[in-house]
């Protein structure tokens, strides 16, 4: 069995296709900022690299970021990539991919990486991943799927309140002190310069990126229980060589229900969400819906 996978993000759109479980490969576009719907259509072209045209698949899986229909066949409002509101979504893959692409399950992309990382890593108990990239997005797995509370997502962890003193901040949502607001893209690169990629390795241990995500990870502590914590995207990745240094912050006098021995480390790629929106959609075709 076939199956592709497709992560739109708010800056590129990441494929990746698999056989049987394991990745056949992957590709990626170039960069795009707030793209039309013609722009996302050339962005698959160039992540495909005409790939898919030339594998057929049995099933496909799609990230996207913003709000669904119910359905889940349609975006209804994402700030970061306009082109997708109100396209179907079986109907842009296969303008863009050719007729044969199978009509896509949706998912979340923290969704998706959460469900990639747990299976392809054999993990048990309970995962919590952090997607940290143009915004913050999470989802928590464990043998009983995804945990749910609006959508496929545990929560907007992104827009909980980790107000540091001295450093305030508003979010792009509005909301005062969000995670967000101190570890997005956007409040990175007005902070440090829009070279704030090669930056974050180097970061002083009081950066305000850095206390505000140990503040994150002590309330996701109680709220999640979680036993792995893992940080995913383009940001969390970046985050590596800080991983000792979280995790002391973190652990500070730590509320005594978080779970002893719990792990934190990093995603291994960029293709955690596009490769588990495949997975999942290998999954669906095989026994129907939801999460083993």
């Amino acid at each position: 069995m076939t199956s592709l996978g497709v992560d739109i993000g708010g800056t590129s759109v990441k494929m990746a296709a698999l056989r049987d479980g394991e990745i056949l490969w992957t590709g990626r576009s170039e960069m795009y900022a707030r793209p039309t719907t013609e722009q996302l259509i050339t962005a698959f072209h160039q992540a495909s690299a005409s790939r898919v045209e030339t594998h057929p698949f049995d099933s496909a899986g799609v990230c996207v970021p913003g709000l669904m229909d119910d359905a889940k066949t349609k975006v209804t409002l994402s700030v970061n990539v306009p082109g997708l509101v109100d396209q179907p979504l079986s109907d842009l893959l296969r303008n863009a991919l050719g007729p044969a692409v199978p009509t896509p399950v949706a998912m979340a992309d923290a969704a998706a990486a959460a469900y990639d990382i747990y299976h392809s890593s054999k993990l048990s108990g309970r995962l919590l991943v952090l997607v940290l990239g143009t915004g913050v997005g999470a989802a928590v797995v464990d043998e009983a799927g995804l945990l749910r509370v609006d959508g496929d997502s545990p929560g907007h962890l992104g827009q909980i309140d980790v107000s540091l003193e001295g450093h305030p901040v508003v979010g792009p949502d509005g909301g005062a002190g969000s995670l967000e607001g101190y570890l997005g893209t956007a409040s990175l690169r007005d902070r440090l310069g829009p070279d704030f990629a090669t930056q974050l390795a180097s970061l002083a241990r009081t950066d305000p990126a850095l206390l505000a995500l140990a503040r994150a990870l002590r309330i996701a502590h109680a709220l999640y229980r979680p036993h792995h914590v893992i940080l995913a995207g383009g940001i969390g990745l970046a985050l590596r060589p800080h991983l000792a240094m979280l995790k002391e912050l973190t652990e500070r006098q730590l509320t005594r229900i978080a779970r002893p021995g719990w792990t934190l480390d990093c995603g291994d790629g960029d293709y955690h969400a596009a490769a588990g929106a495949a997975r999942y959609a290998e999954h669906q075709r095989e026994n129907g819906p939801g999460l083993p």
